[in-house]
């Protein structure tokens, strides 16, 4: 071994052993609790320091996993809710079909002399001079012009134009749609005829029949182009004048013509035309 390596060697082993002398020195003699001391000021606020810098880069970690898990509950949550809408808006759409199906049902069960074919409104046609609604029905379906069209509430108009696979129906409120009524409790008679934007008018009601707000207005049959004893409506007000020969009543729809989506059509009546007579 060279001369410098083991001259260094014993260098260190002398500091070594001079070091354990003084340590000892200074137990036996009680002064080594400054040294202490003087080791913990120094090391003590070290490891304080890197222990509150371990334990904050913890918590970060900690709290940026508990973030990801609140993200992940959230967007099931979410994804749950939205699962539950879908499911509540089909529930409520069943419900309403089921209504609807019922009061349909139950409108043929009372009229058995008609022969009636449900269908579905897809369409109204967008011009403010002409009130029509397209139906998913023709002449596939054994639908003709002139049958006429209800509801369970009542009369919603006549068929006005048929295709293959699809009908377009003059409402009953059209300006140009004139029908023969009656008063259900007085047996007067009158037409009806609508006018824009969505009402209905009965006239040429004699003068001295009896007519009063609340009367329930039908259709009469007479002329041949409507069946007897369809609701048209509910009379809300009526004009007299004793100079005239006749009086009118306003009239309220039993149908909401805008809101309909299932209508009927009875195919078993055959509208009359006296001109080809």
């Amino acid at each position: 071994m060279p001369t410098w390596k083991k001259d260094k060697s014993t260098i260190v082993l002398l500091l070594l052993s001079l070091g354990l002398a003084i340590m000892l020195l200074l137990q036996q003699t009680g002064h080594l609790g400054p040294v202490y001391d003087l080791v913990g000021s120094v090391v003590i606020p070290a490891q304080y320091a890197v222990s509150r810098a371990v334990n904050g880069v913890a918590q970060r970690f900690e709290g940026l996993t508990q973030m990801q898990q609140l993200e992940a509950q959230k967007r099931e949550l979410e994804e749950t809710v939205s699962q539950l809408m879908l499911k509540t808006v089909e529930l409520e759409e069943a419900k309403i079909e089921l209504e609807r199906l019922r009061e349909h049902l139950g409108f043929k069960e009372a009229n058995p002399e008609f022969d009636m074919l449900a269908a579905e409104v897809i369409g109204y046609e967008p011009t403010n001079l002409v009130r029509y609604l397209i139906i998913d029905r023709g002449e596939d379906d054994g639908v003709q012009e002139g049958m006429p069209v209800i509801s369970s509430r009542g009369l919603v108009g006549r068929i006005s134009e048929v295709n293959a696979r699809w009908s377009k129906v003059l409402l009953l409120v059209d300006a140009s749609s004139s029908v023969n009524a009656m008063i259900q409790r007085s047996r007067a008679t009158g037409v009806v005829q609508g006018h824009l934007p969505s009402d209905l008018t009965m006239r040429f009601i004699p003068q001295g029949d009896p007519v009063q707000e609340g009367d329930i207005v039908i259709t009469s049959g007479l002329g041949g182009n409507l069946p007897k004893n369809l609701v048209i409506g509910q009379i809300t007000s009526v004009r007299q004048n004793d100079v005239d020969m006749f009086q009118e009543a306003e009239i309220r729809s039993a149908v909401d013509f805008y809101r309909l989506e299932v209508v009927l059509v009875i195919r078993n009546f055959t509208p009359i035309d006296f001109a080809d007579q």
